[in-house]
C-alpha cells in the first residue's frame, strides 16, 4: 500500500503535549517469532489496514512460516507501520497482548481484514473491540488502551524513526538482515531467494 499515513494520521490529536510512554514499557519490545540465532532476521513493516499485507499474510506467510520461520532458518521479526487510526488503534490492541498472542492476533486480523475494516455498515473500532475481546482483553482494557495517548504516540514515534531510517515507500516493506526489499513479495519461491541472497 503506498504511505500516505501523514494525511490519514494528521486526524490524530495534539499528542506532543501528552505524556510520554515509558522506555521500559514492555509492550514496545519487539515482536518476533522463529530461531533469534538464525542466520538470516527478516524485518516486516505492515499496517493493519494494508491489503497488499494481508494478501501477503494470506498467500505467502503460512509457506513462509512453515517452511522458513519453524524450522530455525528465519528470525522474523514484526514492525507496526500503521497507515491510519485504525490500524493504529489494532497495533496497541496486539502489543498490548501477552508477547506470544501478539502474532496469532495480527494474523486473525490480517486473515480477516475485510470483514472487520472494510466491510458495508460496520464500524471497525467495534469490530477490533469484539476481536480483541477473544483475544482475552476485556471492555475495560480495551477503553484503557485506545484512551492511553503516550502509548500511541511511542508507536508513531518508533514509526517516524522507521521511516526517518529506511525511507519507506510503502507497506509490506520488507528488510532481509540489512538488504531491503521494496518490490511486492507475491510467491513463496520470491521471499526464499532473498532468504538464500541474505544467507550467502
Amino acid at each position: 500500500m503506498s504511505l500516505r499515513r501523514r494525511s490519514l494520521l494528521a486526524a490524530l490529536p495534539a499528542l506532543a503535549l501528552m505524556p510520554r510512554a515509558r522506555a521500559e514499557d514492555a509492550r514496545l519490545t519487539p515482536r518476533m517469532i522463529g530461531n533469534p540465532n538464525a542466520k538470516v532476521k527478516v524485518g516486516e513493516w505492515f499496517s493493519l489496514t494494508c491489503t497488499h499485507c494481508a494478501h501477503f499474510q494470506m498467500t505467502v506467510f503460512p509457506e513462509v512460516k512453515q517452511k522458513l520461520i519453524d524450522t530455525g532458518k528465519v528470525c522474523y521479526v514484526y514492525h507496526d507501520f500503521p497507515l491510519d487510526q485504525v490500524a493504529l488503534l489494532a497495533a496497541m490492541l496486539a502489543r498490548s497482548l501477552p508477547i506470544d498472542r501478539y502474532e496469532p492476533f495480527v494474523e486473525s486480523l490480517l486473515s480477516s481484514q475485510d470483514r472487520w475494516a472494510f466491510a458495508r455498515d460496520i464500524d471497525p473500532k467495534q469490530q477490533l473491540q469484539r476481536m480483541a475481546a477473544l483475544a482475552g482483553l476485556s471492555a475495560e482494557q480495551f477503553q484503557k488502551i485506545d484512551q492511553d495517548d503516550a502509548f500511541r504516540q511511542a508507536i508513531v514515534n518508533m514509526q517516524d524513526a522507521d521511516q526517518a531510517k529506511y525511507n519507506i515507500g510503502g507497506t509490506p516493506y520488507f528488510r532481509f538482515n540489512e538488504t531491503p526489499y521494496t518490490e511486492e513479495l507475491l510467491t513463496y519461491d520470491a521471499f526464499a531467494k532473498q532468504v538464500e541472497k541474505a544467507a550467502g
